[in-house]
């Protein structure tokens, strides 16, 4: 799903996304409680990642997983709020109504996400979360520091993933390449290059509130 000529549905308008403060005052209080809640968030999840601790990556699943349920692939529509400003339009029918087509390339630079995470402290990874289930689907960096990580997404269009910044408890792979979600999430595509299987993800597949779960 993670190639130009597949970037079938529009980026959300510019006000669909939320504005930002004149004031710098509540700027800086924005970022703050968005990191703190960012770093709780991360803390939360330590013992609750990975927890199958699979023998062999992707984890693979049948085509019957995204049968048709009561709301497209999924049992139910997008909950939000979403984060990071993404479109939660966009989002249902990405996950839920999808399966092979893509948010545009570069969307997420386009959201909150940068400016929502501390990408100074390679040592503080993100935790990405199903916005159908609120499951915790992806969690990075791993491995890698955070500058390594953006380029790679930035080279690619979209977010990109190792097999080690996967939570495999929740995130499946079909024999086509698909990437989704146990709740039949349409995530995007494994797409393997050199270094190994690189999971190219839509932002708004994996933008969901943990708040919400």
């Amino acid at each position: 799903s993670c190639s130009s000529s597949d970037a079938f549905f529009s980026s959300p308008s510019s006000s669909s996304s939320s504005s930002l403060s004149s004031s710098s005052h509540q700027q800086q209080h924005r970022f703050c409680s968005l990191f703190t809640a960012e770093t709780n968030t991360n803390v939360k999840m330590n013992e609750e990642f990975n927890t199958s601790k699979p023998t062999e990556v992707p984890v693979v699943a049948p085509d019957s997983l995204m049968d048709p349920k009561d709301h497209g692939t999924c049992g139910n529509g997008v909950i939000e709020p979403v984060r990071w400003g993404c479109d939660a339009k966009l989002a249902d029918k990405i996950c839920c109504f999808n399966r092979h087509w893509a948010e545009n390339s570069g969307y997420w630079l386009g959201t909150e996400f940068l400016s929502s995470v501390d990408t100074s402290d390679d040592n503080t990874p993100t935790t990405f979360y199903d916005p159908i289930s609120g499951n915790a689907l992806f969690r990075a960096p791993i491995g890698r520091t955070w500058a390594e990580f953006i380029k790679e997404s930035k080279a690619h269009g979209w977010p990109s993933f190792r097999d080690e910044e996967v939570n495999w408890d929740f995130v499946r792979v079909l024999e086509n390449g698909e990437a989704i979600s146990v709740s039949g999430t349409h995530l995007g595509h494994n797409l393997p290059d050199k270094k190994g299987n690189r999971y190219c993800i839509n932002l708004v597949s994996v933008c969901g509130n943990p708040d919400n779960k």
